[in-house]
Parts: C-alpha cells; sequence; structure tokens
C-alpha cells in the first residue's frame, strides 16, 4: 500500500471514531437542548436561592389541589371511589380545613423565614452551561432517594421508639388513621424542617447537577403526596415498580393502621431487613386498643 493511501485510510478511520464519540456525546446530552433553553431565558429566576422553595411548594400545592378535587367527587363518583384504599371514609370538608390550617400556619411559620434567610445569606445557585447526562440525572436522582430513604426510615423509627419523641414531633401526625393527601405536611415544626433539611442537603451531599436536584425535589413531593394520598390507582408507582420493593399509598395506610410498621418512604428494603415491614390489609379498621405510642402519649 502507498504511503498516500495509508494516510488517507488513517484519516478516515480518525474521523469515523470523532464521529462515534461526538455522536455518543450528543445522545448523553439529551437534556441540553431543555437545560439550554431555561439557562438563556430563566436565568435569573433559577440562580434565585428562592427558586428550589418556590418550586416545591407550588408543587406540593397543585398535588394536594388535584388530590383533595378527586376526594370532594369520590362519594358521588364510583369511577373515582372505587380505587379509595378505605372507600368508606369520606373526607369531610372539617378535615380539609383542619389540616390545610395546619400547613399553611407551617408555612408561614417556618417555610416562609426559611425562605427569607436563603434569599439574604445563601449566594445565587451557579448555573453549569452544561446539563446533566441522562445517566447521571436519574443516577443521581437514585443515589438522593436511597440516603434519603435510609435517613427518613431511621428518623422514623426513632420517633415512634421514643416516647418523648413521638409525643412531642411525630404524634401530630398520627391524629389521622385512614390518610388523605393533607395529611401528607400535616406535621410538626420540627418534622417539617428535618424532611426539607435533607432533601435540600442530599443532593448537595452527592454534588448532583442542580437540574438534578430540583428533580429530586420534585419527585420527593410528588413520593410523598402520594404516599398520603388514600387511593390505590393501577399507574400510582407501587403497582408499576416490581417484587414489592416500593412502598406507596396502601403501605403508607398500613403504616397510619399499625403504626409500629412500614417506616420507610421509598422503598421496602429497611422494613423488610428490621422486621418492620407488613403487607397491606385495606378492608382491615384500625384495631380497637391504641397503639403504643398514643398510650406514651397519655402517660
Amino acid at each position: 500500500m502507498s504511503t498516500g493511501r495509508l494516510l488517507r485510510t488513517e484519516a478516515l478511520s480518525w474521523m469515523s471514531d470523532v464521529d462515534n464519540v461526538t455522536g455518543g456525546q450528543s445522545q448523553d446530552l439529551v437534556l441540553q437542548p431543555a437545560w439550554d433553553y431555561l439557562h438563556q431565558n430563566h436565568h435569573d429566576l433559577l440562580r434565585s436561592p428562592l427558586f428550589p422553595v418556590v418550586l416545591s411548594v407550588t408543587t406540593y400545592f397543585f398535588l394536594v389541589g388535584v388530590y383533595t378535587v378527586l376526594d370532594l367527587l369520590a362519594p358521588t363518583w364510583p369511577c373515582i371511589n372505587r380505587y379509595k384504599v378505605h372507600p368508606d371514609k369520606p373526607v369531610t370538608w372539617p378535615n380539609i380545613w383542619t389540616t390545610l390550617g395546619v400547613t399553611i400556619y407551617n408555612h408561614l411559620l417556618y417555610i416562609f423565614p426559611a425562605a427569607v434567610a436563603q434569599w439574604l445569606w445563601r449566594p445565587p445557585t451557579p448555573l453549569p452551561r452544561e446539563a446533566p447526562t441522562l445517566w447521571s440525572f436519574f443516577l443521581g436522582i437514585l443515589g438522593c432517594m436511597v440516603v434519603f430513604d435510609f435517613q427518613y426510615y431511621l428518623w422514623h423509627l426513632l420517633h415512634h421508639r421514643v416516647p418523648w419523641l413521638y409525643r412531642t414531633f411525630h404524634a401530630v401526625h398520627h391524629q389521622y388513621k385512614e390518610t388523605f393527601s393533607l395529611v401528607t405536611q400535616y406535621l410538626s415544626g420540627w418534622e417539617l424542617f428535618s424532611v426539607g433539611f435533607w432533601a435540600t442537603v442530599d443532593p448537595i451531599l452527592l454534588q448532583c447537577h442542580c437540574l438534578t436536584a430540583w428533580a429530586f425535589m420534585v419527585f420527593n413531593v410528588y413520593v410523598s403526596t402520594e404516599d398520603h394520598c388514600g387511593y390505590d390507582f393501577p399507574w400510582a408507582l407501587h403497582n408499576l415498580v416490581p417484587f414489592g420493593i416500593w412502598g406507596g399509598a396502601p403501605k403508607h395506610d398500613a403504616h397510619h393502621q399499625r403504626p409500629g410498621t412500614n417506616f420507610a418512604p421509598f422503598f421496602s428494603h429497611w422494613d423488610w431487613l428490621a422486621g418492620t415491614h407488613t403487607v397491606p390489609n385495606p378492608s382491615s379498621k384500625a384495631s380497637a386498643g391504641e397503639p403504643d405510642e398514643i398510650k406514651g402519649r397519655k402517660d
């Protein structure tokens, strides 16, 4: 083979390799067009320390609004009521006003001051030019889920095992044995702060892209609301994720019925390993006897 032909062959081979590499990069950066649009058109909004708070609060109230409409329609719409975990336990207006009142109170007393503090003291969020790869995006969300799941499992278990912690901080959440969406944030200020703190810090600890961090926050709010919604829809995550490794509304409803079980927010493996897992039984009602935590509250 002549020298010219050899050089031409090597050049074509090199160009082919470059095409393969750049093609792989373009496939990895499928989120880049969307990120470029956000970066160019909403730069100041995304950099604001208030943005994650506004995003989480807006997502929560939107989801709660959807589920509350379903709750109000369910008693007269059998096509909705059939999916309720407790179809014979309608959500009433007094339930809605009570839980909504505590939710608004907590947001005014805790979330709003925390948001103002972030706005005053936290520097603007740096926005990298490149979007995360699709692999790092989903892997980051999964990593945050695993870490958060472990943190909340320990926190939740501890607040059920220690009577003082239960009476002081967690008992308010268990005033409702049949859950509905507004029970999600029917919490003490300490519990609301703890959950919000981990959801904010975990993506930072795992060095996630800010887009990944925001997606995890939205997903975390969605899962928390779905866990408390009181519905067992066919498209719910626990019906889509195989092998029963996902929690979901029926398992969390079982936790409110039997408070010594099903502590994890996402997965079921910690409850399996610790022996705190229970199979949901929506048809069964709360036992006549009070749970140990409630008894401890009266001591």
